[in-house]
């Protein structure tokens, strides 16, 4: 990987550049530290402003090269997270996967001449694109400076490679963050004075039904008893911050992981139906993700009796510190910089 780097830092692999902004998302850890609500949370801060096109290499799809969302796709078409992206924001924006990002992009702007910025989610390896801005994301519970390259750890390069990025953001922060939290990430990330350093938390919804047709009443979280049963159904990187969460409430609570991105099978869903029907309590609901979600909705195998009992957390990205705007604004600083250094 740093030879790599190397290479591209020396122009012995080229970048391509691009006329309009890039933004690039991504991390240095394998997973887990809330991409798709932050590529969100940046496609509707900036939506207003630009015409925006996102791009991701559709993480387990079951298709290759250039696809683009239209009303019509699926997950295993573009990918869960692409198919979450366009369900909340299209047509407004355009959504697209492809492995080759130069390719893609050349491709989402032929489609679409009016597009004016790029956000490329997940991306920060992938760098034939020669980005605007880069943002990485690291975790409050597993930051960099605490992990090791793979397989001793998590990371996918050295902690060096956070040099490449403009923006930094711990993620998933809790909610009462002491001022000496801040000043031991401060300190350990250790930013050179060009590189912005934001802390994030998500803000969780109300309870949405996954299938709104079956449901005639929606529970909320807080009128649920000790006598209520959550069974968790997860299919992502890191469910923890997710399941304690739902622990604050009085309801019991199981929690059966699956690996992320993972494709619930006929099998898995005959293991939840079983699992759920043996939970105790006079109520019982199946909890999942939002991105979990999007699969289970399109899963045939999924059992009609609990059609009615599953429901999907929303979640929403909140900067604390310095307050929402400012990263929207450190965003399109770092945009307009790196326009003017290139004129």
């Amino acid at each position: 990987m740093a030879v790599r780097s190397k290479m591209f830092d020396y122009g012995m692999l080229k970048q391509q550049e691009f006329d309009i902004p890039v933004v690039v998302v991504g991390n240095i850890a394998m997973g887990g530290t809330g991409k798709t609500p932050h590529v969100e949370y940046i496609v509707e801060s900036l939506m207003g402003k630009y015409n925006i096109g996102v791009l991701s290499r559709g993480y387990k799809r079951a298709t290759s090269g250039f696809v683009l969302a239209t009303p019509q796709s699926r997950p295993e078409d573009i990918g869960d997270e692409s198919y979450q992206i366009y369900r909340k924001y299209g047509p407004e924006i355009t959504v697209a996967v492809c492995e080759k990002r130069v390719d893609g992009i050349r491709k989402m702007l032929e489609i679409n001449p009016g597009i004016n910025m790029i956000i490329l989610d997940d991306a920060f390896q992938h760098r034939y694109v020669k980005p605007s801005v880069s943002i990485v994301l690291t975790e409050y519970n597993r930051p960099v400076f605490n992990d090791r390259m793979l397989p001793y750890g998590r990371l996918r390069e050295p902690r060096t490679a956070l040099n490449r990025a403009e923006i930094v953001v711990v993620t998933k922060c809790p909610p009462d963050m002491k001022p000496m939290q801040y000043r031991i990430f401060k300190e350990n990330l250790n930013l050179f004075p060009y590189q912005k350093l934001y802390f994030s938390r998500f803000n969780y919804g109300h309870l949405v039904p996954v299938f709104p047709s079956e449901v005639d009443s929606i529970p909320t979280l807080s009128s649920l008893s000790p006598d209520t049963s959550l069974l968790v159904v997860t299919g992502v990187a890191n469910p923890k911050p997710f399941a304690r969460y739902l622990r604050r409430h009085k309801a019991k609570v199981k929690l059966r992981r699956f690996p992320d991105h993972h494709n619930f099978t006929a099998s898995d869903m005959e293991s939840i139906a079983q699992q759920f029907d043996q939970l105790p309590g006079k109520q019982k609901f199946i909890i999942t993700t939002e991105k979990d979600a999007v699969r289970l909705l399109n899963n045939p195998y999924f059992p009609h009796q609990l059609k009615d009992k599953i429901f999907y957390i929303p979640i929403k990205v909140e900067f604390i510190d310095q307050g929402d705007s400012d990263f929207t604004l450190g965003v399109e600083k770092t945009i307009r910089d790196s326009r003017l250094f290139k004129t």
